[in-house]
């Protein structure tokens, strides 16, 4: 690939892809250099360094992520779009492990705070749950259960954790409906004990 043909969409782009071959702990700026058969100097005119190339390819998958949540809910609600949006949580875990790897990384607040990607993750699941009645605090509670129970799952099936000989696909089913079950009879909070008076 030529040098004139770098970009920092190309590079970026370039670094998702390398990050399902390698894994994205293991992207770096000489990996990638190697790819576009290319000194490492010529990319840190598109990327200032290697945290910089990892926030933005962070940032490129949850707008991959997010668009594909979004297709999946769009006209439904309640079970339906709940059972959408776990599917397409999870196949995207499953199907893009370097990006969904990317999309768990910390970044910046501040950086997260100016992605759309982010609101929109925000909007679309704050959205599909107030239609089970919850707002706050109970609609962050309930979103970190869902965000805990859809990654530790595809965590586990990725890695080849769930061994026993009844169907993993059932297991999830009757999971995603368990949490609809959940968060349709979600317990009135008795009071914010956060800590000590």
């Amino acid at each position: 690939m030529a040098r004139a043909g770098l970009t920092t969409d190309r590079v970026v782009a370039a670094a998702a892809v390398l990050a399902e071959s390698i894994g994205f702990d293991r992207v770096t700026i000489s990996a990638l250099a190697r790819g576009f058969g290319v000194k490492d100097a010529s990319l840190y005119s598109h990327v200032k360094n290697l945290q910089d190339l990892r926030t933005r390819v962070a940032l490129l998958a949850a707008g991959e992520f997010i668009d594909r949540i979004e297709a999946a809910v769009a006209g439904r609600a309640g079970k339906d779009a709940l059972t959408a949006f776990a599917d397409a949580y999870r196949s995207f875990a499953l199907e893009c492990p370097g990006r969904y790897r990317a999309t768990q990384t910390r970044v910046d607040p501040e950086t997260v705070a100016a992605s759309p990607a982010y609101h929109r993750t925000l909007d679309t699941t704050a959205s599909m749950l107030r239609a089970y009645g919850l707002t706050e605090p109970d609609l962050t509670d309930a979103v970190r259960l869902l965000r805990s129970t859809f990654h530790g799952f595809a965590a586990l099936e990725a890695a080849g954790g769930f061994g026993a000989a009844r169907s993993v696909q059932t297991s999830w089913e009757r999971g995603v409906e368990a949490l609809h079950y959940l968060l349709e009879h979600w317990p009135a909070a008795v009071g914010e004990a956060d800590g000590p008076e």
